[in-house]
């Protein structure tokens, strides 16, 4: 059986088990979902009548604090690999992890040097004073974008124009702001109608990195907590895969 066939059975026993009062969600999300991450705490509390806290950094940084001790009942990562070691270190609930969504890196700038123009041929020749990227020793798309520039056979290159945001919220921040020429960012910041449409807008090709499958699990601490458990259920339903879907990722199959 597969994580997310897995996922969904846990999801089920979890709406089966729900009971009536209210009562608060700490949720921890990976920075590239928390614009997606209010909405669904939206949707959630509508339904349920529970509160969502949402506290956003990148996934290696929340790790970190999930293993010290943080108070936080589930865990949105934008990858597969922490949830999954939170998991095998009983620091999660076994069987609760599944994937929520796929993300997709982009290219991206809003100078005018790049309009009109080949901002894959300006990345490869390094036409650029800075590059923006996430940490890719702690932030997934950051990793990605490290694989993609190895694949352009330009990393060891692109290393000395890099600004390294802490995670792909400042990375997208450092681009739209223009301190970093170009970026490489994730295409759910660009679908929130917030970012300009920019001069730069190319998706990176899936088979250029490892695929970034964002998974959620629910923490030890709260596994007897009725609302966490409802909150993960929510994550795998119909009206969280349209909200999903409409922040600009793809959905697991």
């Amino acid at each position: 059986m597969t994580i997310i066939a897995k996922g969904l059975l846990f999801a089920t026993a979890c709406l089966l088990s729900a009971t009536a009062s209210a009562d608060l969600v700490s949720v921890a999300v990976a920075s590239n979902f928390s614009d997606t991450a209010h909405q669904l705490a939206r949707s959630f509390s509508e339904r349920t009548g529970h509160r969502v806290r949402i506290s956003a950094g990148s996934s290696g940084k929340l790790y970190a604090q999930i293993v010290n001790g943080a108070p936080f009942d589930v865990f949105l990562s934008a990858d597969a690999a922490r949830p999954e070691r939170l998991e095998a270190e009983q620091l999660a609930v076994a069987g609760s992890r599944f994937s929520y969504a796929l993300g997709t890196l982009v290219l991206y700038s809003v100078r005018d040097d790049y309009r009109g123009g080949d901002c894959v041929g300006s990345l490869r020749s390094l036409q650029f004073d800075h590059l923006a990227i996430a940490n890719p020793a702690t932030a997934p798309y950051g990793a990605a974008a490290r694989q993609y520039l190895q694949q352009l056979g330009i990393w060891d290159d692109a290393r000395r124009q890099l600004v390294t945001g802490e995670n792909i919220s400042q990375a997208f921040h450092f681009t739209a702001s223009q301190n970093a020429a170009m970026g490489l960012v994730a295409a759910a910041q660009l679908a929130t109608g917030k970012a300009a449409a920019g001069t730069c807008h190319v998706v990176v090709p899936a088979a250029m990195h490892d695929p970034i499958e964002q998974q959620v699990v629910l923490l030890q601490r709260a596994a007897g907590n009725p609302a966490a458990r409802q909150f993960v259920a929510h994550l795998a339903s119909a009206e969280a895969a349209e909200i999903i879907a409409g922040s600009g990722y793809r959905l697991p199959e």
